[in-house]
């Protein structure tokens, strides 16, 4: 099974829309086609985001999804990487999973966020290329 690290962005587009491509990787995850990878400092900002009252998310539904999440996942515990590079350090605990984990994919609506990793050939990926690379036949 892949092992993948979801940018909070897609889960939160996810959420909002249940069409779409965000959606589509979200809906993946939670039929467990592929594990998420995570550490506390990623299920904090998930939390923390998916609460604003501005997205209007059902709390309910959102405690849902992320005790799934957290059960099917695999924590991780992370290395620390240089912030040298990363426009936004808030992305570094997603890029420190990704690379400690040997996670296969990290998914992303901002790639211009992980530079770094991107620039060394990284699988980094909007989730419609995540979807085209590992879910072709949808």
């Amino acid at each position: 099974m892949n092992l993948v690290v979801l940018d909070t962005n897609v889960i939160v587009s996810g959420l909002l829309s249940e069409t779409g491509k965000p959606a589509k990787v979200l809906d993946l995850a939670l039929d467990g086609r592929f594990q998420l990878a995570y550490d506390d400092r990623i299920l904090g900002e998930y939390e923390d985001v998916l609460a604003r009252p501005k997205l209007k998310l059902r709390p309910s539904h959102v405690q849902a999804v992320l005790v799934y999440l957290e059960l099917a996942g695999m924590q991780v515990e992370a290395t620390p990487l240089p912030a040298k590079g990363f426009p936004d350090t808030d992305d570094l605990p997603f890029a420190e999973v990704f690379i400690s984990a040997n996670a296969d994919a990290l998914v992303t609506g901002n790639l211009r966020h992980f530079a770094p990793l991107t620039e060394k050939g990284a699988a980094i990926f909007t989730p419609a290329i995540f979807l085209e690379h590992f879910f072709p036949d949808g």
